[in-house]
């Protein structure tokens, strides 16, 4: 009889002998037998991986929990399996068709077809059926399918969005999850079975029903309150991309396929521009708006759009001057410090806020100041100034991360400030249960801009964005409703365009280093996107303000 094989593996820093072909799920629960369902994923050699991996290298393994930001997507797509089998099995074959809008906070937005009004009472159903598949603690299994009987699966069962995405699919094979009957394709990895779906709450929500998750623990959901503004802005976006027919990845690729997307470049063009042309008349409608405070989180094209909105004023006889709040920075030795002992150029402390107050109550009496400037060379506020002074048509477009934050500006009376908040919240979904991040388009902006205009390479931007998105949930996220007006930069065809900038700076990152399965991931989703040229963009596009071309000073 042969003697089992078995391996060394390195776990939590001390090497153990596993069996040769064990799983990962069935080693955490000889490592973990207590809670060995709190892990969701694993990094094997590096690499990230699901639970139903085979042991069969020596190397590294790392079990990685609800705290883990790939865990936490993991999570994400398997509740909504979930979700889908249970609706599955309360609803008739017909009305079971659930999408999936858009990412809402801790949560997703969901509609129903034909049910334009979501009860508790219904919700509370839901909710059972999913409890009695979390409690059979049912398989997430994954199976390789050949790309065309993918395709004829999902024509079979209605999923017109994957079946016309997984056309423009290069690889021969496609992996499809199945869940006791149910069959779906994900953007992603999954956790292994229904019983580690343990915490998520339904609430109804306008139209349709909010899908919540747990967000720092995450063992529980925290209650919470839907952004409207935010919610109300992302369906403009929706609203708009349905009455273009380009409102899944799938249906992008069918308009560039069929040569129509030099017209929706314009209309897309024009529908912005009319956008800020209506904030601009706003504005202008209300005296004593002196204070246009812009900010928005990484990426937002902030830059541009204040261009294009001064150039707006201007047409409705206003004269805007460009005041950026990083001329207020204190001097470096000055930084307040973060939790890591690094100076925290982004902490609302680190900027020079009873001279702000100081210049912008004097403006506002009518009053010459001279506005500092910072030397970014050498961190030191610069001997020279910018004089200014406001007349009756004279107003400041103001752009910084705190604008938003009455903390800054304390002193001036709410009637002078006018506050926009901008982020990038794209229109499109990957499919019917998948939305596309408008976290992940800003982050390939960034590599794209970051390559263009510092010389910095994907591997470093993907390094430091998670202390990008920490700065952007502590100083911008919880001030966006406090705006008086939303705007969304997002444009509807830029991942396609983005695509053939970004993708030569992803593989660039070596495959041992600790960005590369965040590189990974990025040129998957890039892969669903056909490419587009750049000549129909014009040089006032927001879309330049990353690829170049500008004609703006951005």
């Amino acid at each position: 009889m042969q003697e089992k094989r078995e391996i060394t593996i390195t776990c939590q820093d001390r090497q153990i002998q596993v069996p040769y072909g064990i799983t990962l799920q069935e080693l955490a629960k000889e490592l973990y037998p207590k809670d060995y369902k709190r892990y969701y994923l694993a990094e094997y050699n590096g690499k990230l991986a699901e639970l139903h991996r085979t042991i069969k290298r020596e190397g590294s393994i790392c079990f990685l929990d609800g705290t883990n930001k790939d865990s936490q997507r993991a999570y994400r797509r398997s509740l909504v399996f979930l979700m889908q089998r249970a609706l599955k099995d309360l609803l008739d074959k017909v009305d079971w068709d659930v999408r999936v809008q858009f990412s809402l906070g801790d949560g997703y937005y969901c509609t129903l077809k034909g049910h334009d009004h979501i009860s508790d009472s219904f919700l509370s159903k839901l909710s059972l059926k999913m409890e009695e598949l979390i409690q059979k603690d049912l398989p997430i299994e994954k199976n390789i399918f050949p790309t065309c009987d993918a395709i004829a699966l999902f024509a079979e069962q209605g999923m017109k969005d994957k079946e016309r995405l997984l056309r423009y699919r290069s690889n021969s094979g496609t992996n499809i999850y199945e869940l006791d009957g149910a069959y779906d394709y994900f953007y992603g990895y999954m956790v292994p079975s229904t019983g580690y779906l343990k915490a998520y709450d339904l609430k109804p929500f306008k139209e349709g029903f909010m899908l919540l998750f747990p967000g720092k623990d995450p063992q529980k959901v925290e209650e919470q309150k839907p952004p409207v503004k935010l919610f109300d802005t992302l369906m403009t976006a929706k609203d708009w991309g349905s009455r273009m027919e380009v409102d899944t990845v799938g249906a992008l690729n069918d308009a560039i396929a069929a040569g129509r997307i030099k017209d929706i470049i314009l209309m897309q063009e024009a529908f912005m521009e009319e956008r800020i042309g209506a904030l601009a008349r706003q504005i202008a409608s209300e005296e004593g708006r002196k204070f246009i405070m812009i900010a928005g989180p990484s990426s937002s094209g902030k830059t541009t759009f204040s261009h294009r909105l001064s150039i707006q004023l201007r047409a409705r006889g206003l004269t805007p001057h460009p005041v950026g709040l990083d001329n207020y920075y204190l001097n470096r030795d000055q930084m307040p410090l973060d939790e890591f002992g690094q100076k925290d150029f982004e902490a609302l402390e680190g900027l020079d806020i009873a001279r702000f107050n100081e210049d912008m109550t004097r403006l506002l009496k009518g009053e010459r100041v001279e506005l500092p400037i910072f030397n970014f060379n050498t961190g030191k506020r610069d001997h020279r100034s910018l004089p200014m002074e406001l007349g009756r048509d004279d107003v400041l477009v103001i752009e910084g991360i705190h604008g938003l934050n009455d903390k800054l500006s304390y002193t001036l009376p709410k009637e002078s400030k006018y506050k926009i908040y901008i982020s990038a919240l794209t229109q499109l979904a990957i499919d019917e249960h998948n939305p596309l991040s408008t976290t992940d388009g800003r982050l390939i902006r960034r590599i794209v801009r970051d390559a263009r205009t510092r010389s910095t390479p994907a591997q470093e931007t993907i390094a430091m964005w998670d202390s990008v998105r920490r700065g952007e949930e502590k100083n911008i996220f919880p001030f966006q409703e406090e705006a008086d007006a939303m705007f969304n930069s997002a444009l509807i065809y830029e991942m396609s365009v983005l695509k053939l900038y970004a993708q030569p700076q992803l593989y660039a990152i070596p495959t041992d280093a600790p960005e590369f399965k965040e590189a990974k991931r990025l040129i998957k989703l890039l892969d669903y996107f056909m490419p587009v040229p750049t000549e129909d963009i014009t040089n006032s596009s927001l879309i330049r303000e990353f690829i170049g071309g500008s004609c703006f000073h951005v």
